[in-house]
């Protein structure tokens, strides 16, 4: 099912189309579990055009964003079919420009963790170790270096991320808007305040949110929408509610190899069925 919650009270579909417009740049921030992939087929499902997109580690709905054409460019630290190899669709656009050419700016995950940082900070840039003895600095313009004022030493600098609009998913929610998430919860609290605007997957919306260790909570005051949407992160796992589809990403490897492929199978399980519930169920 998909409820109603937060601070504008939508369904997923109305978030995205108020949330999400033609040529912005986009975060849709998980690490290895909390992937919003119903979000994301979401903004696939209307047609976004001409977004920047933004992730540390894209995977499969990178995959699946770019080769629908909804990307220009990607800023990213690594992108991957995780624990099976390439992303494809990411591949083609970027080797023969199909659908179309898409720009790339490659990072370190130190890069792109301390740009979220500091644009929560709403600073505009990042100062770190990283990125001596390697190429990124030839080929990628957004680093550069600074001097300490107080030591001398040479430092990498990079510049803040502040994107249009932050996308996450996580395990709960209250009835205020309020956002839990836990287990291995990466940058999604940094990129929501970093961001102009920002939208919330949850597995379930809660009376009251209990503790869990190592959780993070957003506060209402920081997240735009939150919507219910059960199983959002599916093939990905939500610690705690299900668990990680790994035979989905080797089935992956094979679909998105091929143009026709892919395209017949996002239109079978995406663009022709209603939402996320939907889709599952046309998974089988």
């Amino acid at each position: 099912m998909e409820g109603l919650s937060g601070v504008k009270g939508l369904r997923l579909a109305e978030a995205v189309a108020e949330l999400v417009h033609d040529g912005d740049s986009v975060a849709l921030e998980g690490f290895t579990h909390l992937i919003p992939t119903a979000a994301a087929h979401e903004i696939i499902r209307q047609r976004r055009r001409d977004l920047t997109l933004i992730r540390m580690t894209p995977d499969l709905i990178y995959d699946q964003l770019i080769g629908m054409g909804c990307a220009r460019k990607l800023v990213f630290s690594w992108g991957g079919n995780p624990g099976v190899g390439s992303l494809h669709r990411f591949r083609d656009a970027v080797e023969h420009g199909h659908p179309h050419p898409l720009e790339i700016e490659e990072h370190s995950h130190a890069g792109m963790a301390n740009r979220y940082v500091a644009g929560a900070a709403r600073l505009p840039f990042a100062v770190l170790r990283g990125y001596v003895g390697t190429d990124l600095p030839s080929v990628t313009p957004t680093i550069s270096t600074v001097r300490c004022p107080f030591t001398g030493e040479e430092l990498a600098a990079v510049p803040a991320l502040n994107p249009d609009v932050a996308i996450v998913h996580a395990q709960q929610a209250d009835r205020r808007g309020n956002v839990a998430f836990w287990g291995i919860t990466g940058v999604q609290k940094e990129v929501v305040l970093a961001a102009s605007r920002s939208l919330v997957t949850v597995e379930e919306i809660v009376d009251e949110i209990q503790p869990h260790h190592g959780q993070v909570v957003l506060p209402s005051i920081a997240v735009d929408a939150v919507v219910q949407v059960e199983r959002g992160s599916y093939p990905s796992y939500a610690h705690g509610y299900y668990d990680r589809d790994n035979a989905f990403y080797r089935e992956w490897d094979v679909i998105s190899r091929d143009r026709d492929a892919f395209a017949a199978w996002m239109r079978d399980h995406v663009l022709d069925v209603e939402d996320h519930a939907a889709h599952l169920r046309s998974l089988g």
